[in-house]
């Protein structure tokens, strides 16, 4: 049986201050975070192409041994569109975070507009069996803007 948490308000894209380009959400004493950073040397304006890293931070400080099993995501580009994206894992792994432990990890996504965000959710399982899922914070994804030229 899959439990799923119950409908939330609105997502929120927050940054904890102007210094850092970090995002968090907290489910069930399990804490995300979301560092995303735009690749200029991967993107090109002239073919409306925009490459974004994003380094996730997960964090167990609650009692219980977690796994993380699935991903979902919702990728909305400046014009709109949607694109969701489900699957095993991240990067590969399933991760096991006993209480107090930490798992990090580095993935990337591409763009066809110079901004956009993403948000999504990772379905854990407990170590007694109980599924649940725990949400990834919307974070925004915007391209340095381009310089202006005065004539």
């Amino acid at each position: 049986m899959r439990i799923s948490r119950p409908a939330a308000a609105p997502y929120l894209m927050t940054r904890p201050s102007t210094a850092s380009n970090m995002y968090r959400a907290v489910t069930r004493k399990i804490e995300v975070s979301v560092t995303p950073r735009f690749l200029p040397e991967r993107s090109s304006e002239t073919e409306g192409y925009y490459f974004w890293a994003y380094t996730i931070g997960i964090k167990n400080h609650g009692a219980e041994t977690v796994q993380l099993k699935t991903r979902h995501w919702r990728i909305t580009d400046g014009n709109g569109r949607l694109q969701e994206v489900r699957g095993a894992g991240v990067v590969g792994e399933e991760p096991v975070l006993k209480p107090g432990e930490s798992y990090e990890y580095t993935s990337g996504v591409p763009l066809q507009t110079s901004s956009g965000f993403m948000l999504g959710s990772y379905g854990m399982v407990s170590e007694s069996g109980e599924q649940f899922d725990i949400e990834v914070p919307a974070f925004s994804l915007d391209a340095p803007a381009s310089k202006r030229v005065l004539n």
